[in-house]
């Protein structure tokens, strides 16, 4: 079948990171595809907020319409890097907000500070902040977004590496070729392009794929002119429950409920009633779930955490593409870091283009791998850790016993985490981390401030406040 001009790069997957990418490289004046399985868009126009939420199927996007939120980090990174971006939102009456602003006003905390700011985000329902990102891609001289086109195959030309393949396009669903210098697969957790890249051959990306090990229970609410205040904060974790609010467009807002896979007791929040009755025992979610509900209960389970390094022993497994975003890595999505990850990952591609080309395709590996080394594997890593210690909490909780593990930076993350709403330093210092704004060496480096936490929380043996999970299980099997 006759094949399409050959662009400068295709970008598999038209959702937020891959169109941060598909900008990106445009605005450096290159010829950019993107491919998106997916049907069409709701358009620009007024009420987009509605519409889109409303009227836009995403099949291949399981999350479309589960909680979701812009980090401060991701937000700052499109007003600087993509303000087109910003400007389409803004017309889709996003909610703006600081993370730590609730907390900052409690008895003790002082208030506002100067740099308070930093923690200043854009939030909106996913399919509002998708369809705002389409209406900037839409108006982008020279970046196409076909929709309803699978990429079913991967083009190869001569190998710059022997044995490795170089990739050079792709094949869509109907037979028609499309070659670029460079394929940028953003096609998220669920992507073909990795398996496609195993038919072709050569030394396998290295990486590794353990289950993320959570459930996740979910609603969406809206109240019109009356949207509960902004919680304390977002994520709370108890004995065997965690909570996740999450303020949104247009007086609407979600809660989960996240339990571990293993306990199976839970599964009953499924049920609209049960899930009620265990909401109602949680104190922060007090006046939280009295809403009109605009979904059913959401359980989105079966999710995995993965990593796959296409530069292995110094030398790239394959050579005209790279994955970015969820493609790349996928982690639990419990901590909102998923989208300011690829956001970030999306720009560094874009600067490590600027600076290398196309031709080089592999000095623009190489250098792309260091850049995503540097900065986004530790952020995955540190997630890693935390689910694994996190599930083995649990895993106690459910056995009766009290979990206890020789890592310190385990109990000294849960001893900070217990006085962030009762230390404004140490509040400041995990608001950092916690919106991708700092690492947590650089965050805590202050001389002081961990002896500091670890006094008003009477040391690192410490336990998650607020009911048990024998109480929780208690209310789940009330009816």
């Amino acid at each position: 079948m006759p094949g399409r001009p050959e662009q400068d790069v295709i970008v598999i997957g038209a959702g937020p990171v891959g169109l941060a990418t598909a900008l990106s490289l445009a605005g450096q004046g290159l010829r950019v595809t993107v491919l998106e399985r997916d049907a069409d868009t709701v358009g620009e126009g007024p009420d987009l907020a509605d519409r889109a939420w409303e009227q836009w199927p995403r099949p291949g996007v399981t999350q479309f319409r589960q909680p979701h939120i812009l980090l401060p980090a991701g937000a700052a990174l499109l007003r600087s890097r993509l303000p087109q971006v910003v400007e389409a939102l803004e017309g889709a009456g996003p909610l703006r907000l600081n993370i730590a602003g609730p907390v900052r006003e409690l008895p003790g905390m002082g208030g506002t500070r100067d740099g308070d700011e930093r923690y200043d985000t854009l939030t909106a329902r996913r399919p509002v902040l998708e369809a705002a990102f389409a209406t900037a891609a839409a108006a982008t001289p020279g970046l196409e977004v076909l929709r309803s086109t699978e990429v079913t195959g991967l083009l190869t030309g001569a190998e710059e590496l022997e044995g490795r393949p170089r990739v050079t396009g792709v094949v869509t669903q109907d037979g028609e070729e499309s070659r670029a210098a460079l394929v940028v697969d953003a096609g998220g957790r669920n992507s073909p392009v990795s398996a496609l890249l195993a038919r072709l051959g050569g030394p396998p990306p290295a990486g590794e794929r353990a289950e993320a090990g959570f459930v996740y229970y979910a609603r969406t609410f809206r109240a019109p002119g009356g949207a509960p205040a902004q919680p304390d904060w977002p994520l709370v974790h108890h004995e065997g429950v965690s909570t996740i609010v999450i303020p949104a467009d247009h007086d609407t807002w979600s809660v989960c409920l996240v339990v571990s896979s293993r306990d199976q007791a839970f599964k009953a929040l499924r049920e609209p009633a049960a899930w009620e009755r265990a909401a109602r025992v949680i104190p922060e979610l007090e006046g939280r779930i009295e809403g009109e509900p605009i979904t059913g209960i959401q359980a989105m389970a079966g999710l995995h955490s993965r990593i796959q390094r296409t530069v292995v022993e110094g030398q790239p497994v394959v050579t005209g593409l790279v994955h970015v975003g969820d493609a790349w890595a996928s982690t639990d999505p419990q901590f909102g870091l998923g989208l300011s990850m690829g956001l970030f990952h999306a720009a560094a591609l874009g600067d490590v283009v600027a600076k290398t080309g196309l031709s080089d395709t592999v000095e623009l590996a190489l250098r792309f791998d260091e850049v995503t080394e540097q900065t986004l594997t530790p952020v995955y890593g540190r997630l890693r850790e935390w689910d694994r210690h996190r599930l083995a909490e649990i895993d106690a909780a459910v056995a009766g016993r009290r979990y206890e593990t020789d890592d310190p930076g385990w109990n000294l993350t849960n001893a900070l985490d217990g006085v962030k709403l009762s230390d404004p330093d140490v509040l400041r210092a995990m608001t950092e981390v916690a919106c991708m704004l700092d690492t947590p060496e650089n965050a805590f480096a202050a001389p002081g401030l961990v002896e500091q936490a670890l006094v008003l929380n009477g040391g690192p043996d410490w336990t998650w406040p607020g009911p048990s999970r024998a109480e929780v299980l208690a209310a789940v099997e009330a009816g």
